[in-house]
């Protein structure tokens, strides 16, 4: 900790009127000899049982913004105040017992003394929460903006205090555990994640170090209003009130896996605070403020505060990506002056369902076990099963979490859950238990809908919302599940078909989560109009429409199926593992519906010609008939999508480029990158950067491309210009409107914050797609890798998917992947890689083995290791975590155990 900033204030006390002094992190002295003026105070309130340590982060960051602007003659410049509340840190300790009343206007008898005028912007973690925002009650007119991390501002009626604090205030264990002892500050030290350095636990412990010194820590505990009963019960109730008239800018950053304030209490504050924007860190705790790197996004954030009004406006142009929803359920959405989604509206998903109500023709397949659904039997279905989610309260806007597998059932609920406006939310079952709690919990559903082994998980991980079940249990069971209905029920509810006005195009629709295979699964949010942009997308390009039939074996296709107009079927297989569907299983799925389209993983088609030997004569004529072949989620090998093709001999193989965020953005079939690498393989030597090729943009998509420095990061203005790598930014109708409580993310994902030259139409919303690649002279886009794979070692930046495309040339090589190790700027490269046949257990490579690979690759390689499998993503089986190798291979390369990456 940075001792300039460290002062002793005296301030009068209370009645007394006897002055105590008050230890503060206090930037102001710094900013003075800088020179420059700042535009507001950031006030820090710590809880219990930190001190001002805590924020020292963010007193630094901000001083070091202030010297740039000093250096510079631009930027914002913020005073930061960190406090250390009476009784705790290095203030006196007075020895009077101080309430949530008395502590709040302590704080406001030190800005007083300080003179602090404003603008101020609150910042408060744990209790030093509440006590921040009960002088934000009290002081409006300063009041330009609240942070919070982690804390509680109510006690929700039917929740019970959490449990470390109510074992901590047991009779006869409060004086033992916060002041005879250091447990309670031990205890919350234990809570970091990771844990911390000896260092940073030693900065916590330093005013803390005897009985003497933490009665205040106790004090804190004791002053926990736990009833109406408490002194501290009405403040509460009076802060809690008031926070509700605010109505300031507020960002509220947020550790899920906080045992004392979970979710439930992040819930209540954005009742409370509707306009705020809200982080959500995966992986963070109670200890947030050690466990992220917070500083830059509380600054960036105060980046789009206007100070200058004294209220808290935000800039309509400063860059701050204002996620406030509108009342219809929208976050800003694609502007309709000016020609966008909301004015080429087709029609809703549910309106092919409404034109085929009366039509006994096939509209979807299950397969196992076998159930063919007509249009109007799914159509009638959607509608009673509206009606009826409407009757056993699930209202427009609601969220609700559906724990289906593909199926009849999957796509009813569904298409009846949009028509009524609730928002769907959609989490891949292969994120495993702990993911999928973690994405239905951070997507806050006020419903769950699941077959029984969704509801089982449900329960027993205490997820929230009304449980609804697919079938009809028995009456113990749905009592043990907590389970309130079931489909059949809603639909005799819905008897009547009684169904309300549709929602608006631009009512969000569904939070649809991504695989999980570049980092914690993330929540995508999209209206109506978007997608409806997403299927008018794929009809335009792919020719889906009434009539088609349609093989999906990835769910999002399958559930867009009726939308499309188009019969639909997923084939037998297990969704969350691709790699167990056959060829024989696609076959009968395609004879099923007569398909003429046919979409699989990489992963799932892989395995489909690996099977092919068991077809038989009416598999083959089945496979025959596809006209149209998709494989897409990763790159597919030419020699993959050719075997496929020789499956399917009138299809025509297609591989578009695209993600969770934006289903179609590019497509390229078989012929045309045999084209694109004979275009390559003609330029000079050095001009090509290699990478997959995926061909021109789809329809009316735009591609740029923002060049990286010499640090491997995006520097450079988006542009169209051909040959230059770096992150792959993209524009289209059909892009997601945001990310679900993840305002940092948005704030880099978002890239309408590049300048305006950058874009030729404000009204176009464009995205940071966090892939790396470049354009070629034809205007085809070539993958290189992810951001976060880039290498930069001493010679330069190296992008991975190049040299594993050579490498994967060597014989008996199967997939590779390139990691860097060591300190960015001079790492060195690494190759892990599969044989054929597989190896037993990870190894180096043999020295043959190494010299052919380095001679492929023409770089300077490490080491070169092998694996019996490479660590791929859940959805697809076939993203390799090259992030997770490095780590792994770097471990091992220093000494650790050669074991399974």
């Amino acid at each position: 900790m940075d001792a300039r900033f460290s002062r002793l204030v005296e301030v009068a006390d209370g009645d007394s009127g006897r002055p105590v002094t008050w230890h503060l992190l206090d930037n102001g002295a710094v900013l003075d000899e800088l020179g420059v003026t700042p535009v507001g105070t950031m006030l820090c309130v710590h809880g219990n049982p930190t001190w001002s340590y805590l924020w020292r982060e963010l007193v630094g960051a901000a001083t070091d913004a202030a010297t740039t602007a000093a250096e510079t003659g631009s930027g914002d410049v913020w005073r930061v105040i960190a406090v250390d509340q009476l009784e705790m840190g290095f203030s006196e300790r007075t020895g009077i017992e101080r309430g949530l009343e008395r502590r709040v206007s302590d704080l406001s008898a030190l800005t007083a003394t300080l003179e602090l005028s404003g603008p101020v912007v609150t910042v408060g973690h744990d209790w030093g929460g509440v006590v921040s925002m009960g002088w934000a009650v009290d002081h409006p007119d300063e009041l330009a903006g609240v942070v919070l991390l982690n804390t509680a501002i109510h006690q929700p009626e039917d929740r019970a205090i959490p449990w470390p604090l109510r074992l901590t205030l047991q009779r006869g264990m409060l004086g033992r555990a916060t002041v005879a002892t250091p447990a309670f500050l031990e205890t919350t030290l234990a809570l970091a994640h990771p844990s911390l350095e000896s260092d940073v636990k030693n900065g916590y412990r330093a005013p803390y170090r005897s009985a003497d010194r933490r009665g205040g820590i106790g004090a804190f505990v004791a002053d926990i209003p736990v009833d109406e009963r408490h002194r501290s019960w009405n403040e509460l109730e009076r802060i809690a009130a008031g926070v509700r008239e605010l109505g300031v800018p507020s960002l509220m950053l947020w550790g899920p896996r906080d045992p004392i304030f979970s979710d439930t209490y992040l819930d209540d504050l954005a009742e409370r605070m509707p306009q705020a924007d809200i982080h959500r860190f995966e992986g963070a705790g109670h200890m947030i403020a050690e466990d992220v790197d917070y500083a830059p996004v509380v600054l960036d954030w105060l980046g789009g505060l206007d100070p200058s009004t004294g209220s808290g406006e935000l800039l309509a142009a400063g860059g701050l990506l204002d996620q406030r929803r509108s009342p219809d359920g929208a976050g800003g959405g694609f502007d309709t002056a000016a020609g966008g989604l909301l004015d080429q509206r087709k029609g809703p998903l549910w309106s092919v369902l409404d034109e085929l109500r009366d039509s006994t023709d096939l509209a979807l397949v299950d397969m196992k076990p076998r159930r063919d659904v007509s249009w109007k039997l799914l159509s009638t279905g959607v509608r009673q099963l509206a009606a009826g989610l409407l009757r056993a309260g699930v209202q427009p806007g609601d969220r609700v979490s559906l724990l289906i597998p593909p199926s009849a059932d999957l796509t009813a609920v569904l298409y009846a859950c949009l028509r009524i406006g609730a928002v769907v939310v959609v989490a891949d079952a292969g994120l495993g238990v702990p993911g999928l709690t973690r994405a239905v919990r951070g997507a806050r559903p006020d419903h769950v809908i699941g077959a029984l082994p969704g509801l089982s998980v449900a329960r027993a991980f205490s997820w929230p919302g009304q449980k609804i079940s697919v079938a009809t249990l028995p009456r113990a069971t749905a009592l043990a599940l907590g389970v309130r209905h079931s489909l059949p029920e809603l639909a005799r509810l819905g008897a009547d078909e009684s169904l309300p006005e549709p929602p608006s195009a631009s009512a969000v629709a569904a939070v649809l989560f991504t695989s999980g295979s570049t980092g914690p699964a993330k929540g995508v949010v999209y209206t109506h109009a978007q997608l409806e942009a997403v299927r008018d997308a794929l009809a335009s390009k792919y020719d889906i429409g009434v009539g088609t039939g349609l093989v999906a074996g990835f769910a999002p296709f399958a559930l867009l199926g009726p939308a499309l107009g188009a019969r639909s079927v997923t084939p037998d297989m297990n969704v969350t593992s691709p790699r167990t569907l056959t060829a024989k299983a696609t076959a009968e799925a395609a004879a099923a519906v007569d398909a003429t389209v046919v979409f699989l993983s990489p992963a799932a088609l892989a395995n489909v010609v690996a099977t092919s030997d068991a077809l038989g004569a009416a598999d083959t004529a089945a496979l025959a008939v596809v006209k149209t072949f998709l494989s897409a989620g990763a790159p597919v090998p030419e020699a993959l999508l050719a075997a496929a093709g020789r499956l399917m001999p009138n299809a025509t193989p297609h591989t578009p480029y695209g993600m969770t965020e934006g289903l179609l953005m590019t497509d390229i079939t078989l012929e045309g990158i045999r084209a694109a690498a004979d275009d390559a393989a003609a330029l000079p030597e050095g001009e090509h950067a290699g990478g997959v090729c995926v061909g021109a943009p789809a329809g009316s998509v735009r591609v740029r491309i923002a060049g990286l420095d010499e640090h491997g990061m995006p520097a450079a203005e988006p542009s169209e210009q051909s040959g230059v790598t770096g992150e792959i930014v993209l524009s289209a109708p059909h892009l997601k409107q945001s990310y679900d409580r993840l305002w940092a993310t948005n704030r880099i994902a978002d890239a309408d914050s590049v300048s305006a030259e950058s874009v030729d139409a404000p009204a176009e919303r464009w995205h940071r797609t966090g892939d790396v690649g470049h354009l070629d002279a034809q205007g085809r886009l070539w993958v290189e890798g992810r951001l976060p794979h880039v290498i930069v070692t001493a010679g330069g930046v190296v992008t991975p998917v190049g040299p594993e495309q050579k490498i994967e040339s060597v014989l008996g090589v199967g997939r590779v992947a390139l990691a860097g190790i060591g300190p960015r700027g001079t790492q060195q490269l690494v190759v892990v890689l599969e044989t054929d046949p597989p190896a037993r257990r990870p190894a180096l490579a043999d020295p043959e083995l190494g010299a052919a690979v380095r001679h492929a690759a023409g770089l300077d390689i490490a080491a070169v290791l092998v694996v019996p499998v490479l660590p791929t993503d859940i959805r697809h089986n076939s993203k390799i975590d090259r992030t997770a190798l490095s780590r792994w291979a770097e471990g091992v390369l220093s000494g650790e155990k050669l074991t399974a990456p």
